[in-house]
């Protein structure tokens, strides 16, 4: 097993983990270390439990706007944006193709 100490807000945390994902265990804790910063402004005097339920409650609020945005798409919106993108790209090809032409 793997071991990485990672700080959030200044304090540290002994985190086991499995061979080879210390690297991404200490991308993450960076995440919550940012979210901490924001959460307490950068003051200790927020008591540790209390901070990081609110890091835990902005990541899941975020997390659930993410959710709330793919569950609204719907087949028929990706259908017209994908009719939108072959029309531009035909005209760009119209386009380039004029040019090429015209070099000639």
């Amino acid at each position: 097993m793997g071991q990485v100490t990672i700080t959030i807000d200044k304090r540290e945390y002994a985190i086991v983990c499995e061979d080879g994902q210390e690297e991404h265990i200490v991308k993450l804790s960076k995440i919550l270390d940012e979210r901490a910063q924001q959460v307490t402004g950068g003051s200790r005097s927020i008591n540790e439990n209390l901070m990081l339920a609110l890091v835990g409650l902005t990541l899941a609020d975020e997390l659930q706007d993410i959710k709330d945005g793919l569950f609204c798409i719907r087949p028929e919106d990706i259908a017209k944006d994908d009719a939108a993108l072959a029309q531009s790209i035909d005209a760009q090809t119209a386009k380039i193709t004029n040019l090429i032409k015209d070099i000639k």
